[in-house]
């Protein structure tokens, strides 16, 4: 899954040596923390948030069983 989405994010952003991906796994959920330079942000997030939806979403789908993911953007 983190490559999947360092790949997705990677594919938008235009400094592309900033791109970190980490994943935290508890018992009953998987983060995924998704960082960014500052101007590039906007490029993940997109328009109303439909882009970080998306990527939400197909997270998702490649999620363990029935342990809740989340995708969380940050600095």
């Amino acid at each position: 899954m983190k490559e999947l989405v360092e790949y997705i994010v990677r594919s938008l952003v235009q400094e592309k040596d900033k791109v970190l991906i980490t994943i935290e796994e508890n018992d009953d959920e998987i983060n995924v923390l998704v960082k960014v330079a500052d101007s590039d942000m906007g490029r993940v997030i997109g328009k109303n948030g439909k882009v970080a939806a998306a990527i939400r979403t197909i997270a998702k789908s490649f999620g363990k069983g029935k342990k809740k993911t989340f995708v969380k953007f940050g600095e």
